[in-house]
């Protein structure tokens, strides 16, 4: 007891600032491999190394040996098939505030315009029982996406997102991609969802939605062609069953938090350059 009181009573802010620091850096590792392949490893190699401990103690020596070389090898094992979860990580490092712009650079006005041109097509598309995937592109570039489908680089129009669409149109089968104000392209193959609790009963259009939320900051709006509904998809989470006006909000929040973020971005730059001149 009188040890604990002395650890207790030696502790001071430093430690308590070390302390938050890599509370906060483990919470934030749990999130990004929360319901994820890197999960269950994660829960794999903790067997591994109480077993290797354990064969330690017990004197377990050959038992011990294989385990101990297993581990050694298992670290340049992990840098590969933990690949993609360590490139989510970095991409959240590199989206942070300070480090990162805004994908909005538009005006408010054309703002709302693009806003309603997504509602009405998805609307259309709904009513219409059409399937489609639209993203939208935001902090984290898609061109590896882009890439895949065909370049269009039109602007957002009703007419054109359900064009698209069309079954048996050329560039029916796929995603368009969406920045800013611009339909950069269609008919883009996206990576499906590697969450193993997702529900059955989705197809491949939203299991590509929660594939490339899992993958970057981008929004995703699915309408499943069996049931017309409209799905939201964001950070590898889905939302089914999303009205029109509900799918207008969660547009205009999107649009409005980075163009807000970019005024405060722009204010902070301004205010650095006249510090240093």
């Amino acid at each position: 007891m009188e040890y604990i009181k002395d650890i207790f009573l030696n502790i001071g802010i430093r430690d308590i600032i070390d302390i938050f620091i890599v509370a906060f850096a483990f919470y934030k590792i749990y999130t990004l491999i929360k319901e994820t392949r890197a999960e269950q490893l994660i829960k794999g190699i903790v067997v591994l190394l109480i077993a290797t401990k354990a064969s330690e103690l017990l004197k377990l020596f050959t038992t011990n040996w294989i385990l101990e070389k297993t581990m050694t090898v298992g670290v340049i094992a992990l840098l590969i098939v933990f690949q993609p979860e360590l490139r989510r990580g970095l991409e959240y490092i590199g989206r942070t505030k300070f480090l990162s712009k805004s994908f909005i650079e538009i005006e408010k006005e054309d703002i709302n315009q693009v806003i309603e041109e997504i509602t009405d097509a998805m609307a259309s598309l709904s009513r219409q029982k059409i399937g489609a995937l639209v993203v939208l592109e935001r902090e984290t570039g898609l061109n590896e996406i882009v890439e895949t489908g065909t370049s269009i680089n039109g602007l957002v129009s009703s007419g054109l997102l359900i064009n698209i669409f069309i079954p048996n149109t050329p560039l029916h089968d796929g995603a368009v991609v969406i920045k800013e104000d611009r339909v950069k392209a269609a008919s883009c193959l996206l990576p499906l969802s590697e969450n193993m609790n997702i529900n059955k009963e989705l197809g491949t259009r939203h299991r590509a939605a929660l594939g490339v939320t899992e993958k970057s900051d981008c929004l995703a709006i699915v309408v499943s062609e069996e049931t017309g509904a409209i799905s939201v998809a964001e950070n590898g989470s889905l939302s089914r069953y999303v009205d029109i006006q509900t799918l207008r909000e969660i547009l205009n929040k999107i649009y409005e938090k980075e163009k807000k973020k970019q005024g405060l971005l722009l204010k902070w730059r301004n205010k650095d350059e006249n510090h240093q001149g």
